[in-house]
């Protein structure tokens, strides 16, 4: 006789170690972990729609990650020595639209834009000035760079071997999630095949050598930022995910060696509840996909873990205090959708990049949702609503219709049904027409903001001090890179970038030994990138009427 589902969760909670916490409301009412009839779905089961751990956050709160980099390695480190000193739990790095593009801060293209979006890396010593003082074996890093990836990888690991740090021991994320760059951001290099032969080399890499890596968060943030819908944000999203299961098949990867290894990046906007939804939607049809379509057995490739970010897209400039409000039920949402990690968006950053000030705001929302609000102490405190319940279905049956056609287009593929998207533009069309659709309710006066289409008494008061990159910092970026090509081995720089050639050339070759040892010979990751170019080809879309 089996157990029931509830006597199975209750013998996985009760071996689970939990936290030191008195687990009861301010009044002292004691809280079971989770609520629901016995006979019902519980957390840390297939289909894991409450949760993929049968304790969530009763054994440990979410990762608080905080995204930052700006101006030089330098500045950028300071910045993270705040956050961990404060009690950021992980790092997240933004890259330069330089670093981002594959260019080199002295390239003529990059005028202008060295340190404005993110942090400035051209060669390992800003990768070394980045981490200076940090303990990688410690502190687990994501970093969200995409067409590059492989070479900012490379740079990473070869840092941390100097340090002292091996490879098995460097915790973290690479964003890597090329689709997307195609189908929303647009930061892309090379063609899409090329682009994901880069992806399979840095998943077969990570796989055998870097256990605690996860080669991919594959990332419906910026397809959401770029003005999908919720739904179509996370059927865009698991299909990207599927491809890469297929893509990993290619190198001889089961599913089972790699689903573990993929997280997700989700939005959490300010539709409150619709968010609730969607995360738990994603965690069904990944569940059900990969045990029934990919023939996943390990349970681990049947729970998808995901990071989550407050919206930046729902920040204003105009009253920018009460971003800190937005954020607040932002991140909420992500909590009350049982998300591994979060970030929260900074008040002032639909102006520039966050101040020291901003940024410690933000992480104090979500010491304050974890600590004071109590909700952390049940799983999926909103399972069994009739709301969210409905709401979920419909999110799922709309979001599975979708999966259905991108496989159709790629005639049963996701991996071949993305690619045709993309180079048919369907996915940027279906994105541009929801954008479109939402900004028209906006100027319409049908969805108000707060500030902006009504209620905007006050928003000419801005008084916040701003964080601004100067053309000081640029200057400084390209000093640094002459001074380290006036000092490096130009010979030695040579051989690692013509062998990184010559097994671009061999599509069954892995890049990435080449991309460490070229890191570690002070090649930059304009050369790199240009290198990788002259045998790859650089894509140029074509637009979608």
């Amino acid at each position: 006789m089996t157990d029931s589902p509830y006597e199975s969760w209750r013998a996985s909670y009760d071996a689970a170690r939990k936290r030191d916490q008195d687990f009861a409301t301010l009044s002292g009412i004691e809280l079971d972990p989770v609520y629901g009839p016995a006979e019902g779905q519980f957390p840390g089961q297939f289909p894991y729609l409450r949760g993929i751990h049968a304790t969530m956050y009763r054994s440990k709160l979410w990762t608080m990650r905080m995204f930052a980099g700006f101006g030089t390695a330098l500045d950028t480190n300071q910045r993270f020595r705040e956050i961990i000193a404060v009690g950021g739990t992980g790092l997240s790095t933004a890259f330069d639209m330089p670093t981002l593009l594959g260019i080199d801060s002295d390239d003529p293209m990059a005028l202008g834009e060295v340190g404005r979006c993110g942090v400035a890396i051209d060669t390992l010593a800003d990768m070394r000035d980045l981490f200076a003082g940090i303990d990688l074996s410690r502190i687990t890093t994501s970093m969200t760079i995409n067409s590059s990836a492989a070479v900012v990888l490379g740079l990473f690991v070869a840092q941390a071997e100097e340090s002292g740090v091996s490879r098995r021991a460097l915790g973290g994320t690479l964003q890597n999630d090329i689709l997307k760059e195609y189908q929303a951001q647009k930061e892309f290099v090379f063609p899409p095949r090329p682009s994901l032969r880069l992806v399979r080399d840095t998943m077969a890499f990570t796989a055998a050598e870097m256990p605690k890596w996860n080669s991919i968060s594959v990332s419906g943030y910026h397809i959401r930022e770029a003005g999908s819908t919720a739904v179509e944000e996370l059927a865009f999203t698991l299909a990207n995910g599927f491809a890469y299961v297929e893509l990993a098949a290619q190198a001889g990867l089961s599913p089972d060696a790699v689903a573990p290894r993929l997280s997700f990046f989700f939005n959490a906007h300010i539709d409150f509840f619709e968010e609730i939804a969607k995360y738990r939607a994603a965690r069904r049809i990944w569940a059900s996909w990969m045990r029934d379509r990919y023939h996943a057995t390990d349970e681990r490739s049947w729970q998808l873990r995901f990071h989550t970010q407050t919206a930046g897209v729902s920040l204003t400039a105009q009253q920018p205090e009460i971003n800190i409000a937005r954020t607040a039920i932002e991140a909420l949402a992500g909590v009350m959708g049982g998300t591994q990690s979060l970030h929260t968006n900074s008040m002032d950053e639909a102006m520039a990049l966050p101040s020291a000030k901003a940024a410690r705001i933000a992480l104090r929302t979500q010491q304050i949702i974890a600590h004071e609000t109590n909700v952390a102490h049940v799983a999926d405190p909103l399972g069994g609503s009739y709301f969210v319940e409905a709401l979920t279905d419909e999110v799922e049956a709309q979001a599975l219709a979708l999966l259905e056609e991108i496989a159709e287009r790629g005639n049963g593929s996701l991996l071949e049904g993305c690619i045709a998207g993309i180079e048919a533009g369907w996915f940027q069309a279906r994105i541009a027409d929801s954008a479109y659709t939402l900004e028209k309710s906006f100027n319409e006066g049908r969805r108000v903001v707060v500030g902006v289409n009504a209620f905007t008494e006050g928003s000419e008061e801005e008084d916040l001090h701003l964080l601004r990159i100067t053309n000081d910092d640029e200057k400084r970026q390209v000093e640094r890179l002459g001074a380290v090509r006036a000092t490096r081995d130009a010979s030695r720089v040579a051989t690692a970038l013509e062998e990184l050639a010559t097994l671009a050339g061999d599509p069954e070759a892995n890049l990435m030994p080449a991309l460490i040892g070229a890191a570690h010979a002070m090649a930059s990751v304009g050369e790199m990138m240009s290198t990788m170019e002259s045998v790859f080809g650089r894509y140029v879309e074509t637009p979608s009427l």
